[in-house]
């Protein structure tokens, strides 16, 4: 198993550099069931950033590229099942995605709730307003 960096896995997903895409391309394409690669979560938190921030991927779009990468078998993403209740409670609030992610990965870890100062985080990205 290899670690595949962010910015692999934004050429990869863009296809926005000639150079560098279909080397992305080629590496991604060899990886396989057997021999996979693996996406680290904090991958998964800075490729969301940089789709939405600088590449201005809808919420829609964000969520079709997450879920097509969680169901390739040649990746394994690192507390893939946290990723699927991130994007689930994503689609359902519309609040940040590094926020769902981040209250989902508390939940999963067995607290009982997220508590945030941000009040869009509690609004929107299932964690509990501090008072």
């Amino acid at each position: 198993m290899i670690g595949l960096d962010t910015n692999v896995l934004v050429r990869y997903i863009m296809q926005d550099d000639s150079k560098q895409s279909p080397l992305a391309t080629r590496l991604v394409e060899s990886l396989t069931a057997e021999s996979p690669g693996f996406v680290p979560l904090v991958a998964i938190v800075e490729l969301a950033w940089v789709l939405s921030s600088a590449y201005e991927l809808s919420r829609a779009q964000l969520v079709e590229a997450f879920e097509a990468l969680l169901r390739t078998q040649e990746l394994v993403v690192e507390s893939g099942e946290t990723v699927w209740k991130g994007l689930r409670l994503l689609q359902r609030s519309g609040g940040d995605f590094a926020d769902c992610l981040i209250a989902c990965s508390a939940q999963t870890a067995g607290c009982t709730k997220t508590l945030t100062f941000d009040r869009g985080a509690a609004k929107n990205g299932g964690m509990t307003l501090v008072s």
